[in-house]
């Protein structure tokens, strides 16, 4: 389970929309997505520069690197922070990559991200690359402070799987004033077989919930209305912790001790490991907002143990029949894989029909593409052209949940959190127009009156 944004095949025919409504963190890595590359260009001789392509957490640790190489003056650089959870993902990187060097010539190019942990030699082997550091190391400012110097190794990277611990780097949020997101956990402790970015991230570890508290009531005193809770698998948070504190237990000492705090929002989840006080604080709690994403992957029984998930379909079914009993205007995204390995039409067929098995609203479709390294990619493999295919089924499943649901809202009044001037989100992550320009990171009352297929049309309250 992570969670998305990621890379899918760049001929897959993946559209904005079924991506935009993914969710905050449109899951922490994941298994796909069009590539976010977040290219900061400018002047050659400018300060660091920072290239993310993959997840919400890349763009998280982002912010960490450039604040990093600002302090130690690292001058005329563009760090790359790659993404692994495809091979087409790796290939993009590449090609970033000496699209950098050709537009500037000069600059120190420096790699780092799942796929230069995974494959330091990889990148090693580009000319065009000055320097590559893995994922733990990017962390570090001394990492920063090295590469000014003249003797810095060329390749910095370590045993991933021996960092025990997550660092207490967090930052004051990216990105526009709307939301911050708080990195609680990063790692993972599970082997799908479809998943190679555990090599890249290493094991769960957490953050200690006091840090994580001390650091929302900063954001909140400096603006935030809204924060995100995010990692690669944050519903295994607190298990290297003492006492192993579940993430119920750190979702309500957020809201207890924050009382200021409007609104607080999770990343993608494991349904299988959500705990009985996540679901309670789900019910109870009005500030946590009524969207979850999930790791579901598959509507299938065979497939979903042939990824080694741990959940079964009935599960999936049962978590969002109890999910919405205890919040009845609770709406769920969903990751699902199209074409994984041995999958036949009828166990294509159940992942078309989980869609309204669980009442899904916003899907996150991900051809499957194997990944050197992974179990899945010795099993039986689907042709392309089927894989890609089903892929459209399930997006066209999606598309049509997504607009029963925004026919639905026709009337309603919500709370808007502004992301732009005339565009902002609901509690359910839904994305809405509104009639007259607002302050970005406000939240403001409106009157849904209608969408347009992708979006909510909102008339803001005098």
């Amino acid at each position: 389970m992570h969670e998305t944004f990621a890379t899918a095949d760049a001929d897959d025919g993946h559209d904005a929309a079924s991506r935009s409504h993914a969710g905050p963190a449109a899951p922490a890595c994941a298994i796909g997505g069009a590539s976010a590359d977040h290219y900061a260009g400018g002047r050659e001789g400018d300060g660091p520069r920072l290239v993310t392509l993959g997840c919400r957490l890349n763009a998280y640790e982002s912010e960490v690197m450039r604040r990093h190489a600002s302090a130690a003056g690292l001058d005329n650089a563009v760090i790359v922070n790659t993404c692994a959870v495809t091979a087409e993902a790796v290939r993009q990187a590449q090609q970033t990559i000496r699209r950098i060097r050709r537009e500037q010539p000069s600059a120190r190019i420096i790699v780092t991200g799942c796929a230069a942990q995974i494959e330091p030699e990889r990148f090693a082997a580009l000319a065009e690359v000055d320097h590559v550091i893995g994922n733990a190391e990017k962390m570090e400012a001394k990492t920063f402070a090295t590469l000014t110097l003249a003797d810095t190794p060329r390749v910095t990277v370590n045993d991933i799987m021996g960092v025990s611990e997550t660092a207490s780097h967090m930052i004051e949020g990216f990105g526009s004033r709307a939301r911050a997101y708080v990195q609680v956990q990063n790692g993972c402790d599970h082997r799908c077989t479809f998943c190679i970015i555990p090599f890249g991230r290493g094991r769960s570890r957490s953050v200690a919930a006091g840090e994580v508290v001390r650091e929302i009531a900063g954001l909140v005193e400096r603006g935030y209305n809204e924060v995100v809770l995010t990692g690669v698998d944050i519903t295994s948070y607190g298990s290297d912790l003492p006492g192993q504190p579940k993430l119920g237990r750190l979702v309500r000492q957020v809201l207890r001790h924050v009382p200021e705090l409007k609104r607080l929002r999770l990343s993608s989840i494991d349904q299988v490991e959500a705990d009985d006080e996540l679901m309670r604080a789900l019910a109870e709690e009005e500030r946590l907002m009524p969207h979850l994403h999930l790791s579901l992957q598959s509507g299938d029984d065979m497939i979903l143990k042939r990824m080694k998930r741990r959940h079964s379909r009935s599960d999936a079914i049962r978590f969002c029949d109890e999910a919405r009993r205890l919040r009845p205007d609770v709406v769920f995204g969903a990751d699902l894989i199209a074409g994984f390995p041995t999958e036949t039409d009828a166990m294509h067929t159940r992942s078309l029909d989980i869609v309204e098995a669980c009442g899904l609203t916003f899907l996150h479709v991900f051809p499957y593409s194997p990944r050197k390294g992974t179990a899945a990619a010795r099993m039986p493999q689907v042709d392309r052209a089927t894989v890609k295919a089903r892929a459209a089924d399930l997006r066209v499943r999606g598309e049509a949940s997504l607009t029963r649901h925004l026919a639905a809202q026709t009337g309603k009044r919500v709370d808007i959190l502004m992301e732009r001037a005339d565009l902002g989100r609901t509690g359910q992550f839904v994305e809405v127009r509104v009639n007259r320009p607002q302050p970005i990171g406000r939240i403001v009352a409106a009157t849904i009156r209608g969408h347009d297929g992708e979006r909510l049309i909102a008339e803001v309250a005098a």
